[in-house]
């Protein structure tokens, strides 16, 4: 699919993996509407990375993905909408549910009906691997029960449910993609591998909340690149599609791995505040991803110690985006 002046639309586009799909299809000479959460700072977020012989094909347009006129203003005119906004914090969906349940489902009811009432080509929606809960199977494909186990996993049912209704009542495009946990340079401190890599770097001990449960690590060039399949191949409308690497690392096997990296001796020590709920943390996480092979011709490419040791690199280099130890929701 030739990606040449074709508009998009990018919701999150000022997050970790938005910025790296703004990045991505402006690259294909997408002309690309990155939608921006309003804030009376002129902040765009992680867009200040993106490489500035892009920019040029991005257009900021500032908004809430709960304001349905906002969102339908945006997408007039465009043909394909990438959509990544969420409040995706776990520990903060315990502490503001109502915020993330309004953020996440009533932000997507509003980007469903600017899909459908703009007569756009191809929505291609952002779903999460924390949907699935623990796993009930060793490989979990896309068969595999919802169990909400968070505000935020049961907000994302919640919107993963409303673009099939959306799909079978309106027959609006949309494929829903499903990573299993992406990393890799500009993410935040709040999730679990950067978390790492800040605490190594600054000291001897990493504070973690429980070691055991496993994550099926996806680095972020490859979380792109199936989202922008999805966008590209009609056979995967109406589906919902799993990107993992169908390789599990526990998050203690992890901490190892990092400190191997950083090049230090680490004392991995459990810190109670880290710890979720028990009938809320998500035990394992081990992707079948066939289906994305199978319908989008996707296969990751980065193997996880190259992908860490990226990251690590970043982190190095933007030690002051981040604060070592603290705790972010």
């Amino acid at each position: 699919m030739n990606w040449l002046d074709r508009s998009v639309l990018v919701t999150g586009a000022g997050g970790f993996i938005g910025s790296h799909l703004v990045e991505a299809l402006a690259g294909l000479g997408a002309r690309v509407r990155a939608f921006l959460r309003y804030t009376s700072r002129p902040d765009n977020g992680l867009l200040r990375f993106v490489d500035p012989a892009r920019l040029g094909n991005v257009e900021i347009v500032r908004g809430d993905l709960r304001d349905g006129d906002a969102i339908r203003l945006a997408s007039t005119g465009v043909d394909t909408i990438f959509h990544l906004g969420a409040l995706i914090g776990i520990p903060y969906s315990y502490v503001h549910p109502r915020e993330v349940v309004d953020t996440n489902v009533l932000g997507t009811f509003n980007v469903l009906e600017a899909a459908r009432l703009c007569s756009v080509r191809r929505l291609v929606h952002t779903s999460t691997s924390e949907v699935y809960g623990t796993a009930l199977a060793e490989r979990i494909d896309e068969g595999h029960r919802l169990q909400g186990q968070s505000p935020y996993s049961a907000s994302k049912i919640g919107a993963d449910k409303l673009v099939e209704s959306y799909a079978r009542s309106f027959g609006v495009s949309a494929v829903t993609i499903r990573p299993f946990n992406t990393y890799g340079p500009r993410q935040s401190a709040r999730a679990i591998v950067p978390t790492i890599i800040t605490q190594a770097l600054a000291g001897r001990e990493v504070r973690l909340g429980s070691l055991t449960p496993t994550r099926d690590l996806t680095f972020v060039r490859d979380t792109v690149a199936g989202f922008i399949l999805g966008a590209e191949q009609d056979a995967a409308v109406g589906l919902e599609i799993n990107l993992g690497t169908d390789r599990e690392v526990s998050i203690g096997d992890l901490a190892r791995q990092i400190a191997r990296l950083v090049g230090s001796d680490i004392n991995v020590v459990q810190d109670a505040a880290r710890i979720r709920p028990e009938r809320s943390e998500v035990m394992r996480l081990h992707a079948d991803a066939s289906l994305a092979h199978r319908v989008l011709g996707w296969h990751p490419a980065v193997q996880l110690e190259a992908g860490l040791a990226e990251t690590v690199e970043w982190v190095r280099q933007h030690a002051d985006m981040y604060r070592a130890g603290t705790y972010e929701m």
